[in-house]
């Protein structure tokens, strides 16, 4: 994968580089998306020939949009939402050539900002000439923090072998708190969470701001989801989170579109629910839970350390949780037969729940409970163990046995099988 636009040997690989070069040679165009400082600029430039940075030039491809485009190809076109009719210009120029593959790479990280009923009109959806592609911060693999002995594609394959990882809470709270930063691999945890303090800074007084809301509010609601982070909170609960006395500062639908505003810009992760079967009106009904996009925004916003995360081992194991849930999208959504949605949650009307369940387009799918400590493993299998012996006895529920399931631990040392088809993994041990 070399490329002139990087320096030799400076490209950490991603695990979403093989969807990359997969979609560049199906589709025109691809883009990939993603919260600002996860990558993607460079991923786009370890695939491409050239490259349009629009910001440096907006008043020309405002006006012109076509230029954008113009360059070697692959051509990468950098926050295309900037100037969203590019959008157009690359899928009509997808259209005027009839097989084109991999002209274009875009990257994006928010949804564009349309000013009016006829841009909303004008921006066509792509579908069909623009892949897209979803991007995180670095997982753990990927930064090097996992050993990846443990793949995930490979135990939908039915292949493990035990393995053994560091398990020390104190290097696993600093990994929490520097997060998945490319440019903070080689920083302090301390000297990272200025890096995420920095990023939360960008987010509310320039990114929400842009979009005509309150940064203030912005960042209330923020803090009410990392206190909540990982639980399906009511609109309510966050309403009451959010406001003074008995005077709501916000009303449903205006948190409604906050919630979706800080989704567009890739800040906040929804997992939707999971029930079986595929078209049961329940998958709609169960309410979402919500991660941040990197668990050092968790801690920045809850306003923790690595050590403090050491003292509250309650709060450590939600941040910890958000950690897993970013690491499980990275490596879930590189599987072959990964839909657009590949992670979900499991939680019926009697508590039973599982944290995360996998779904591949061809029906297999898997359950997961995420435990900080290796001591509660135990409890995690007995609780999966229970999901899979109601839902295989339950004929309405009309779903395939799993093709395994797996708690996965923090301060763990070792992978190994527990039960058959039940495997505790340490999250330090987990890849793609």
């Amino acid at each position: 994968m070399p490329s002139d636009l990087l320096p030799a040997g400076e490209y950490l690989p991603r695990v979403v580089d093989a969807r990359v070069e997969e979609y560049l040679s199906i589709f025109g165009a691809v883009e990939i998306a993603g919260t600002k400082w996860c990558g993607k600029t460079w991923t786009a430039c370890a695939h491409g020939s050239s490259i349009t940075y629009v910001d440096r030039v907006l008043p020309l491809v405002k006006s012109d949009p076509g230029a954008a485009l113009a360059g070697d190809r692959p051509h990468v076109i950098d926050e295309w939402q900037r100037a969203p009719l590019v959008w157009n210009e690359v899928r009509h120029a997808v259209d005027a050539q009839r097989k084109l593959r991999g002209a274009w790479v875009l990257t994006g990280s928010s949804t564009p900002l349309l000013k009016s009923d006829t841009e909303v009109e004008a921006l066509h959806s792509g579908a069909g000439r623009i892949g897209r592609i979803r991007m995180y911060p670095m997982s753990l693999a990927e930064s090097g923090d996992s050993s990846g002995a443990v793949s995930l594609a490979g135990l939908f394959e039915g292949r493990f072998a035990p393995a053994a990882v560091p398990g020390d809470a104190a290097s696993l709270a600093s990994l929490a708190c520097r997060g998945g930063w490319p440019e903070a691999l080689d920083l302090t945890a301390t000297q990272a969470q200025i890096v995420a303090h920095e990023y939360l800074e960008l987010v509310f007084s320039e990114g929400v701001a842009r979009y005509g809301k309150s940064g203030q509010t912005a960042r209330r609601i923020a803090l009410s989801l990392a206190r909540n982070v990982g639980q399906s909170a009511t609109y309510q609960t966050i309403i009451d989170d959010i406001s003074a006395g008995d005077e709501p500062l916000v009303a449903a639908n205006t948190l409604a579109s906050y919630l979706q505003l800080l989704k567009d810009l890739y800040f906040i992760e929804e997992v939707p629910g999971w029930v079986p079967p595929r078209r049961s009106p329940k998958r709609l009904a169960v309410k979402p839970k919500r991660y941040f996009a990197d668990p050092s925004i968790a801690s920045a916003l809850i306003g923790v350390d690595e050590k403090s995360l050491l003292e509250d081992w309650q709060t450590f194991g939600l941040v910890f949780e958000n950690m897993f849930i970013r690491d499980l999208s990275v490596y879930a959504g590189a599987l072959p037969a990964a839909p657009a949605t590949p992670v979900r949650y499991y939680r019926d009307d009697s508590g039973l729940e599982a944290d995360a369940i996998v779904e591949l387009s061809d029906g297999r799918w898997a359950a997961f409970e995420c435990k900080l400590g290796s001591a509660s493993a135990e409890k995690g299998v007995a609780s999966l163990l229970r999901l899979r012996k109601k839902l295989e006895a339950n004929p309405k529920a009309r779903t395939r046995p799993p093709e395994f399931m797996a708690v996965i631990t923090g301060t763990g040392e070792y992978a190994y099988k527990a039960e058959e088809g039940v495997y505790v993994i340490p999250l330090r041990a987990l890849g793609a």
